[in-house]
């Protein structure tokens, strides 16, 4: 850890490990039963409290099947649960109670300082119970398996739900929509469909996080909030490809951050950074800075490395580096929206390494959920939430096997800008792609494709190309388009056996390109 906060690319300040009380505070000992059949939420409650009457220290979890409900933490905790410990969160649904309109969380704690959750125990969320399933991500058998077991489906066929008050939560809640005065009953009949997270720890200082495995989550696996002073180490998240908004691990407008020895297995997103929150100005307060990713594995993700949707709370110094992502939907996944935009700048990327990659390899996309087709040639008024991504620094990136190797995607109001590739070796079947962008730059990048086109450019400004390379299927460097297009410069790069090196559209000048 400290080698990484010293090369951070930023000023990174220290992060200082919480240090615990050695006194050890047994559940045993507090009338917990590891035998997967007692209900022992009461027994770890009154555990969590005798430690923290004793001014904290461990509250362990031996070996054993440890059945329980929520679990509540208190500052100076740590929550050790010893390899060995699997602990199976009820699927008895009524055991949630609503709180601020949202089912309890599984392992929470808010407004905290100095808490751990340590050991290599397992954390089951039994989220199967929760989660619904979209029939075109499930396998024929799996599918069949769901429908003998219970739960309904959609009108339409296309979605399976566990309970009939998960498929029906979300039109009733447009019933409370405009009502005042509402209560933790009047949430209670869409419980099941506002499923909960499995761990999450908010508006705390000074947390660790090293070594539990949290698996088969209702919804996001491991979702720290507003915390300062985090450190998340040695984890394991185990969610089913399949699962619902199954992410692994989000981190939500938090600061001084430092992950690293994680493998994730996610349903969703796989290392996400997001931001939110009614922030004055996030242009120079953002709510997620200095955050460091190092030494993790990403597999069967929409992203490895993600960022976004929400972005509007704004986001600065991200450095990730020396991970690996395999079977990802996407590589490295930078996504926003107009509604949900903010800045976000100052992103490093380095030595990462990707291979059998569903989609692209490296995508920057501000219409995330949006439909592109209609949106794209409209000007919009530049507001709060429009994206603002600009400012990424990536360079040693080397993957194989991609759909797509890069493709960026601005909007015509606020184009991604300065993004500069460098040292970068990708083979795919879609090379390069960037609409809406300015200032990109390419150095010392090798993008093989069979494609006989390698760079499609439109309405996009300031194009640095220097010493890159292709495939001998390549005939043409780049294909221009859109009338803002302009400033694309090509330098040291053999343009000898290409067919047409440049190949501009009717309505842009010769002069808008400069080969060196």
């Amino acid at each position: 850890m400290a080698y990484y906060i010293a090369h951070a690319p930023f000023k990174m300040p220290a992060i200082t490990e919480p240090v615990f009380s050695t006194k050890v505070f047994n559940i045993k000992d507090y009338g917990a039963i590891g035998d997967g059949q007692t209900l022992n939420t009461v027994a770890i409650e009154k555990t969590i409290s005798a430690c923290s009457a004793a001014g904290g220290g461990v509250v362990l979890i031996p070996q054993g099947l440890w059945l329980t409900g929520p679990i509540e933490l208190k500052s100076n905790i740590n929550l050790h649960a010893d390899r060995g410990a699997l602990i199976t969160f009820t699927t008895d649904h009524t055991q949630y109670p609503m709180v601020d309109g949202k089912p309890k969380l599984l392992l929470s704690g808010n407004k905290l300082e100095n808490v751990g959750i340590t050991g290599e125990g397992v954390y089951d969320g039994g989220g199967d119970t929760w989660r619904p399933l979209k029939k075109a991500k499930a396998a024929p058998s799996l599918w069949a398996d769901l429908l003998k077991a219970g739960g309904v489906v959609s009108a339409d066929g296309s979605m399976y739900w566990p309970t009939k008050e998960g498929m029906a939560g979300e039109d009733y809640l447009k019933t409370l929509k405009g009502k005042t005065g509402l209560t933790a009953a009047d949430y209670l009949p869409a419980r099941d469909f506002l499923r909960p997270v499995l761990a999450s720890i908010t508006n705390s200082k000074n947390v660790l996080i090293d070594g539990p495995t949290f698996k088969n989550s209702p919804q996001f696996a491991l979702n720290p909030k507003n915390c300062t002073n985090m450190i998340i180490r040695n984890v394991t998240i185990n969610n089913e490809y399949y699962a619902q908004n199954g992410d692994g691990i989000d981190i939500s407008s938090s600061k001084n951050v430092m992950i690293y020895h994680c493998t994730v297995n996610a349903g969703d997103d796989g290392i996400c950074m997001k931001s939110s929150g009614n922030k004055a100005n996030p242009d120079t307060d953002p709510a997620l800075e200095n955050v460091i990713i190092a030494d993790c594995i990403v597999n069967h993700a929409h992203g490895g490395f993600v960022i976004g949707s929400n972005t509007d709370g704004g986001m600065h110094n991200i450095y990730i580096t020396n991970c690996n992502f395999v079977n990802t939907d996407v590589g490295i996944r930078v996504k926003s929206s107009r509604d949900r935009g903010g800045p976000v700048h100052d992103i490093y990327i380095d030595y990462i390494y990707m291979h059998d990659i569903l989609n692209e390899a490296i995508n920057f996309n501000t219409y995330y959920e949006d439909n592109q087709k209609d949106a794209v040639a409209k000007m919009m008024p530049v507001t709060d939430k429009t994206p603002r991504f600009k400012d990424f620094y990536i360079s040693h990136v080397y993957c194989s096997n991609a759909k797509t190797a890069i493709a960026i995607t601005g909007l015509p109001e606020m184009p991604v800008n300065h993004i500069n590739l460098s040292d970068v070796v990708i083979s795919a079947t879609e090379p390069f792609s960037a609409t809406d962008a300015a200032d990109i730059s390419l150095k010392n990048v090798k993008i093989y494709s069979p494609k006989t086109t390698l760079m499609i450019v439109n309405n996009s400004a300031n194009i640095t190309i220097d010493n890159i390379d292709f495939s001998k299927t390549t005939s043409t460097l780049i294909s221009a388009t859109g009338a803002a297009t302009k400033g694309i410069k090509i330098t040291h790069t053999n343009l000898k056996g290409l067919s047409e090196p440049v190949k501009l559209d009717k309505q842009l000048n010769k002069d808008i390109v400069t080969i060196q």
